[in-house]
């Protein structure tokens, strides 16, 4: 147990600069506080004290704003920053080394049974407001930009954004494991595919302007013979 609450408190000083220290972590960060009661709540959950751990995991969205379902799994240095919004269901599987950051939903998709959340690997990064949605497998070092919603499989060390996500990048973490994630460099660079295409189209149209203006010129010459 008390591993577990030393390794929380690592997390949030090595991701987040703004943390100033181990106390700044314990008070400051509803993120941690919400992952500790889950960790009781979950202990209730596997010992078949439902209602319990359902009415505390209601205590704990009130006080944090964060909803874990006391079913859900989560592994060793997860980190939610902020937290407020955050979303995470009954059948949810979480890996180690993963952050979430607000507004974040790992969610089902309907009225299935059985597994139905998602499963995020070891070392998965998942960006402000996005959604993961039923029985898939984010892979390991995989990002997920902000917004995104994601309702697929996504590969290990990709990257997906948009609506519906969209791989847009692969193989950008080649580490087959990530002890640590830093978060800088997991931001960094984010793939814009809306910014590609309207480039995309910037060059069509300056093409066939170009195209047009050598057309309009030939039938000018034509016409002066």
């Amino acid at each position: 147990m008390f591993t577990h609450l030393r390794e929380d408190i690592a997390a949030v000083k090595q991701r987040d600069p703004a943390c100033t220290g181990a106390v700044s972590a314990l008070m400051h960060y509803p993120g941690l506080q919400a992952l500790w009661m889950h960790r009781f709540d979950h202990w209730l959950w596997r010992h078949h004290l439902h209602f319990c751990a359902r009415t505390l995991s209601q205590w704990a969205r009130f006080f944090t704003g964060v909803e874990i379902h006391p079913g859900a799994t989560i592994g060793h240095k997860a980190f939610i920053d902020h937290g407020m919004g955050v979303v995470i269901g009954e059948t949810t599987i979480i890996g180690d080394n993963v952050t979430l950051y607000q507004g974040v939903t790992l969610g089902g998709t309907g009225k299935e049974t059985g597994k139905r959340h998602p499963t995020l690997e070891s070392g998965v990064v998942v960006g402000v407001g996005a959604a993961v949605l039923g029985d898939i497998t984010i892979g390991q070092g995989a990002k997920v930009g902000g917004g995104a919603v994601v309702v697929k499989d996504v590969p290990p060390d990709a990257t997906v954004v948009g609506v519906p996500g969209k791989i847009v990048r692969r193989g950008a973490h080649p580490r087959a494991c990530m002890d640590l994630i830093d978060d800088a460099r997991a931001r960094e660079d984010l793939p814009d595919p809306t910014l590609d295409i309207l480039t995309e189209m910037a060059l069509r149209v300056t093409h066939l302007e170009t195209r047009l203006a050598t057309l309009q010129k030939e039938e000018h010459e034509l016409k002066n013979l």
